[in-house]
């Protein structure tokens, strides 16, 4: 901050160029709402007027031609006055936040062989003069751009369409802009968010998540303007900026492709719908529309049809910590298998089998009669060529079914069945029968079959009409039954000798368990991605090749065999995977069957974000204590409170404490208050003990949106949100224990900003023998009202 701002000169200076700047911007504000009255105007004008301005005509073809052209150019007239309307309105918007803050950041460069350096002012977004050709604010993604985030001043280059441009920062300096006025500005170096970053984390939590470009560090713009990678991997500790990275990174994309990308094309699979409403704002905050955000459960209940029901990933971590059904050693054995490439290898070989011999089909019948069986079936296609994919040999048996419903149909017709249907027929279908024959006539005199030729058609129309839902069946390949062909693979199916390695010791178990709920059409999460894999392998897969961006948060908790199911599903995406390995929480992560484990890197570029900046120091080194490489992260120098540790006798007095310390919290002005626990039957115990004395909401895995609060939710929905205070429900001994908990109790304690508090009935968790006593406070309490620290 300058010394003594009110009397510097170059203070001055700055001062009354934001105030030029802000005065440009709602000059041309003003310009773009009468350009937007006008457009608006002329819709409701051409709407209005829409018919008045074509000309129809159909009684010759030549009339009928150019008034299908005079009604297609009205529509294209209205489609661009439309667009245009959006354009302008879109433009609106991003000039409205830029008159709040129209810049953040400067840079002087001097390019090599210049005498004159720039002056670069970044901001949200661009800003030309009055003249529209010098640049009063650069937008932050544009290349020039990149210096201010990327270098110290100094020597510096930046790429761009015609090659690579060097030169020398000669300053670097950034703004504290609000409501369109100079509040402060300070130079710096080349971390530029440090400044900046202590004041905005400093502040209480929104509930959205913000977006904050000035303060992007330049290992997260390194991940934001890589263009080269089809698949990126940000391996980036708990609160290190990888997902506000990933969504600048979308935003970039949308500008540096703007003529050929468009935020339809780009997916962004989150961890649950919660997450999707917390980032819901960062781009259009960006001057960009939202992407496509779902998550992968989402994805996978749109690839089967409405029969089938489908567990949730909670569901299955529930299950993972309940640890009490008598089928859960075998069930976790199938979690881990189920995840891995093997598993694929088995369907693989499973298909390569069903090509010779095995697939079930299903009997074709009409009107209650079975006209093809499915031995019919099942012979013509295992006499087409076994050389094709067994699609395309499916496609062929298709074509076949067809061609014998033509022959049906024409059998059909003659029925007494089909008369008396067509006594049932609308009105509009025996106009549409008498004005065919009227076409007729007009070729030929002679018109003396006249009702011959109607009943001809209408029995025509009616079996056409019969036959039309088995048509698109047989199209569809629903004569084909993968359900029960896959479950062979878990009941009459033989393992070959070269599989039997890789199969795990509870396999016969594993298979009762998976035909089970296969015969109830239950997939469980782990069967999910199998069997959709084995179906459109079977079947063809309808590949979504509009997608040219994939994004997935919270990749850790993806196995290898979903990610070789999403490379099929997305054959032309480029994937950038987020996550951290810290925060795998799932069975499958145990046996590192996860994305982010270094065995299934080897062909991907990988980026590591290793400074946390959510949480005050003190909660950084009390939580990378406990982890197996915490000494790889990075606190921020942010001072705060330590931890604290409460331990108490009796459910009664964790209660009493709890609510002491949520009253504390409320005291010292954090809006945001999570109670996390372990599993959701320990949440919703909470909740119904809580909820008779405060205001407070229980987050499930149907939650869509939070308000600021106290809120009481599972580690596991929590990923990747943040709150000013964090409440461990039970840190006892006896809930957190084994090696995935570690990562769930790391995932619940990094989800604090600026508190966190453990409470345990008796004994604290083993982990807790790992942090140094200095890190956190220990109380015990004997009881209640009374109690000392350790």
């Amino acid at each position: 901050m300058v010394a003594d701002k009110h009397e510097d000169k170059e203070w001055q200076q700055e001062k009354e160029r934001v105030t030029e700047v802000v005065d440009e911007i709602k000059r041309k504000m003003i310009s773009l709402q009468s350009r937007a009255k006008d457009l608006r105007e002329d819709v409701i004008d051409i709407r209005r007027e829409f018919w008045e301005d074509v000309t129809v005509n159909i009684e010759e073809m030549d009339d009928k031609i150019e008034t299908e052209a005079s009604i297609k150019q009205q529509q294209e007239f209205l489609s661009e006055r439309e667009r245009s309307h959006g354009q302008v309105s879109e433009r609106l918007d991003i000039l409205r936040r830029l008159e709040d803050k129209p810049y953040f950041g400067r840079i002087d460069f001097l390019e090599d062989g210049q005498e004159e350096e720039k002056n670069i002012y970044i901001g949200l977004a661009s800003v030309l003069d009055k003249e529209e050709e010098d640049f009063l604010v650069y937008d932050w993604r544009a290349p020039i751009s990149s210096m201010y985030y990327d270098y110290p001043p100094g020597p510096a280059q930046y790429d761009t369409v015609d090659g690579n441009i060097s030169g020398e920062i000669t300053l670097k300096r950034q703004y504290v802009i609000r409501n369109g006025d100079l509040k402060g500005m300070f130079d710096t170096g080349l971390t530029i968010g440090d400044h900046l970053l202590q004041a905005v984390l400093g502040n209480q939590a929104s509930t959205k998540m913000k977006s904050i470009v000035s303060t992007i560090q330049r290992e997260q713009n390194q991940i934001i303007r890589n263009e080269k990678a089809n698949v990126l991997i940000v391996q980036g500790v708990a609160g290190s900026g990888k997902t506000s990275a990933a969504l600048q990174r979308v935003a970039y994309l949308l500008y540096r492709y703007r003529e050929t990308l468009t935020s339809e094309q780009i997916v962004l699979f989150s961890p649950n719908p919660l997450f999707n409403s917390y980032v819901a704002t960062v781009l259009p905050e960006l001057g960009e529309d939202n992407m496509q955000q779902m998550t992968f459960y989402q994805f996978l209940h749109r690839q089967l049809d409405d029969s089938f029901q489908l567990e949730t990933p909670f569901e299955q971590m529930e299950f993972y910590l309940q640890k009490q059904a008598d089928n859960y050693e075998a069930r976790v054995e199938a979690m881990h298998y189920k995840a891995s490439l093997p598993y694929k290898g088995l369907i693989d070989h499973f298909l390569e089998r069903l090509a010779s011999d095995g697939i079930v089909f299903r009997n074709i019948t009409f009107r209650g009669e079975t006209i093809l069986t499915k031995q019919m079936i099942e012979e013509y296609f295992y006499q087409t060529e076994g050389t094709l994919a067994i699609p395309d040999r499916l496609e062929q048996v298709a074509n076949w079914i067809l061609h014998q419903l033509k022959q049906l149909e024409k059998e059909e017709r003659e029925q007494d069945w089909v008369l008396e249907e067509s006594e049932l027929l609308e009105k509009a279908d025996y106009v549409d029968v008498h004005k065919a024959l009227q076409d007729e006539s007009r070729f030929s005199e002679d018109t003396f079959d006249d009702f011959d030729r109607e009943e001809e058609l209408l029995r025509k129309r009616v079996v056409a009409a019969k036959l039309r839902p088995l048509r698109k069946k047989i199209k569809q390949l629903a004569f084909v039954d993968p359900l029960k062909t896959f479950r062979k693979l878990f009941t009459t199916e033989k393992v070959q000798a070269d599989e039997i390695d890789s199969l795990p010791e509870k396999w016969e178990e594993i298979c009762a368990l998976t035909d089970e709920h296969l015969k109830h059409k239950y997939l469980s999460w782990e069967d999910a991605p199998g069997y959709i894999y084995f179906e459109k392998s079977l079947l063809g897969f309808d590949a979504q090749r509009a997608i040219q961006h994939l994004f997935i948060d919270e990749a850790q908790d993806y196995t290898p065999f979903q990610f070789a199911l999403m490379k099929l599903m997305f054959p032309v995406s480029r994937m950038t995977l987020l996550g951290d390995i810290n925060q795998a929480i799932y069975a499958h992560a145990l046996r590192e069957e996860t994305l982010l484990s270094e065995k299934w890197q080897e062909k991907h570029e990988r980026m590591e974000l290793t400074r946390s900046y959510r949480s005050t120091a003190p909660i950084v080194e009390f939580t990378k204590s406990f982890m197996p490489k915490g000494h790889l992260i990075e606190p921020f120098e942010r001072d705060g409170d330590t931890p604290i540790l409460m331990e108490v006798e009796q459910q009664e007095m964790l209660i009493g404490k709890i609510m002491d310390q949520i009253e504390q919290y409320e005291q010292d002005g954090n809006e945001t208050i999570a109670l996390i626990g372990k599993t959701m039957e320990q949440c919703e115990q909470m909740y119904q003990q809580l909820k008779p004395y405060m205001e407070i909401e229980l987050m499930t895995q149907e939650a869509h949106t939070f308000d600021k609060g106290i809120v009481v939710i599972p580690a596991y929905l929590a990923k990747g949100i943040e709150f000013d205070a964090v409440i461990i429900t039970d840190a006892s001994h006896d809930n957190f224990q084994d090696e995935l908990e570690r990562n769930l109790f790391y995932t619940a304690c990094t989800r604090a900003m600026h508190h966190l508090a453990l409470f345990s009935i008796g004994s604290p968790t083993p982990f807790m023998d790992d942090i140094p006593k200095q890190q956190y406070r220990h109380y015990k309490v004997h009881q209640i009202g009374n109690y000392g620290k350790e």
